[in-house]
């Protein structure tokens, strides 16, 4: 699989429709090649002929060419809706210069797209940092998905600086506003509950909110892992912004590397935990990394849903 650095230049400058088809087409072809071969990606416009389906709709040129029976899909079958929720505040354009978790969160959900698509199931964008800034409804049609992409184009073109995120608030919303029964798939580096309990709590209330509206929970905590997850500076003092609000903080590496590691591994530690308990689906995102994880992190999901 191609790395970062093989297809940096792409993913900061490439058209986001066409980037998410080739993710996706190349994570079927390694599929059908690999231990996840069992899955099913009978994608685009059929399913297999069941007893009772209506005779009209079998596809007999596919029948001729496989000698099995199929059935043409419309759009009114759809059988899954999936709502992406995708934080975009201050936090998420880290790394400052160059790629960032925000191109890592719009590329990946537009792959997702690309595949719920040809799945012929429904999907929804909901955007928020401080509070909601959109959310539509779950559909299955090209013209949403082109909405949809020329809204997280928008996004990737647009920084926003100083502004905090609020995920707990905005997750009580998307719980009573979309179609109960969802997929609900959240991208964010959930760094506004670093070290505040109450603010954990008031996440995890708003998880169990969710829940109880019998939706489906996957939460992809992205990161720079390299830089915020191992702490992986040169040996020298930095000045350390806060994107949120601006903070600055004067550190050398080396005297601080110890206790921001113990910390962030606590409460990575307890967010793990508490995901188990809620049975919410934690996947982590590196966004040096390829989208196969986040692909395979969904399909197995889906399978699991039936």
């Amino acid at each position: 699989m191609q790395t970062l650095s093989d297809t940096q230049d792409f993913r900061l400058n490439g058209n986001l429709e066409l980037l998410a088809r080739q993710v996706v087409e190349g994570f079927i072809t390694g599929l059908h090649k690999s231990p996840f071969h069992g899955f099913s990606v009978e994608f685009a416009e059929h399913r297999a002929y069941n007893s009772g389906d209506n005779v009209k709709n079998i596809d007999w040129k596919l029948f001729a060419r496989t000698d099995k029976l199929y059935t043409k899909r419309y759009e009114e079958e759809t059988n899954l809706r999936c709502q992406f929720v995708i934080d975009i505040s201050s936090s998420m354009y880290f790394p400052e210069k160059g790629y960032n978790k925000l191109h890592f969160s719009v590329q990946a959900v537009a792959a997702l797209i690309y595949l719920l698509k040809k799945q012929r199931d429904a999907f929804g964008l909901t955007l928020f940092a401080d509070r909601l800034l959109l959310n539509t409804p779950a559909r299955s049609t090209t013209t949403h998905q082109k909405f949809l992409l020329t809204k997280l184009e928008e996004v990737l073109n647009t920084q926003k600086l100083k502004v905090k995120t609020n995920l707990e608030q905005v997750l009580h919303q998307v719980a009573e506003l979309i179609h109960k029964r969802s997929m609900v798939i959240i991208f964010s580096d959930l760094l506004n509950t670093i070290n505040d309990e109450q603010q954990i709590s008031a996440l995890f209330s708003a998880l169990q909110h969710l829940k109880f509206n019998k939706h489906e929970v996957i939460i992809f905590n992205v990161t720079d892992k390299a830089k915020e997850v191992d702490f992986m500076f040169e040996n020298r003092p930095y000045q350390f912004v806060d994107m949120e609000t601006g903070e600055i903080l004067k550190a050398n590496t080396a005297n601080v590397r110890e206790v921001y590691l113990q910390a962030y591994q606590a409460y990575r530690k307890m967010i793990t935990l508490k995901c188990a308990q809620y049975k919410i689906d934690l996947v982590d995102a590196d966004m040096a990394a390829n989208f196969s994880e986040v692909l395979s992190a969904y399909l197995i999901k889906r399978q699991r849903m039936g």
